[in-house]
């Protein structure tokens, strides 16, 4: 199990060559870069782009795992849905060509008015024949625990099952609500055979969240991925990266079996 971050908010307004020598700084092993921020790894590189990107992150201690894309696929506008399909295809074959081992996609949440399972059922067909590509490519969906009401794991495993496809697995990514008596153990036990190559983690500190308790059970089940900081942006980022480092290894030290 091993830290680095996705640059959804924190490193959003960092270059490349920046994001990469901060992260190899402050020890974090690998990095998911979020679609449309200042690093500018999108779909649009040219092939020599590319090779530039790949060279870049081989050169440095820092593992690219993939793009962080806003992909979606709960709307009732068959579109829409294909457009999204059809983009997170672009993303798979990015993510090849720069070495990475997935892409995160999301749902964002039910469709009003429209019965429950008809929404999981879209998501999950859709996210299928993501998976059926992906398989191709030797890549990952990464489904993030996201949305009003598709963030509940309950109905996140509804939408893996939906899905029904190997390559298609969860990011898991420790939101509010997940505690239930006290405890994480039931909504983990729900995803943990799901799990994939990342997780998203936020403030460590934050005491609401039981982040010992989730890297007790990521221990558990012999997870071998990264958890990936989420954490908001900061004036002074090495040295508050370096922090975090230091909490997170204490924290995750301290639940090894």
């Amino acid at each position: 199990m091993q830290l680095g971050m996705t640059t959804y908010l924190w490193g959003a307004e960092w270059g490349l060559p920046t994001l990469i020598k901060y992260c190899a700084d402050a020890g974090f092993g690998g990095v998911e870069l979020r679609t449309s921020h200042k690093h500018g790894v999108e779909p649009a590189l040219s092939k020599a782009d590319r090779r530039d990107v790949r060279q870049r992150f081989a050169d440095s201690p820092v593992k690219y795992l993939g793009p962080g894309s806003a992909c979606e696929f709960q709307s009732a506008d068959h579109g829409v849905v294909a457009q999204n399909v059809e983009l997170t295809k672009k993303f798979v074959e990015l993510s090849s060509d720069l070495g990475g081992t997935g892409v995160k996609v999301r749902p964002n949440g039910l469709v009003k008015g429209e019965d429950r399972d008809k929404t999981i059922a879209r998501i999950g067909l859709a996210l299928r024949e993501c998976g059926q590509f992906a398989e191709g490519f030797g890549q990952e969906i990464r489904v993030e625990v996201h949305g009003a009401g598709t963030a509940d794991p309950a109905v996140m495993q509804q939408i893996i099952a939906a899905a029904d496809h190997p390559r298609v697995v969860v990011c898991w990514n420790s939101n509010p609500g997940e505690t239930v008596n006290g405890s994480l153990a039931h909504s983990f036990g729900l995803l943990e055979k799901h799990l994939g190559g990342t997780v998203h983690i936020h403030d460590l500190y934050d005491a609401s969240y039981p982040y010992r308790e989730l890297f007790s059970l990521l221990h558990k089940v012999g997870y071998q991925g990264y958890c990936l900081s989420e954490s908001p942006a900061t004036t002074d980022p090495l040295r508050v990266m370096r922090y975090y480092n230091a909490l997170f290894q204490e924290l995750a030290r301290g639940n090894a079996p």
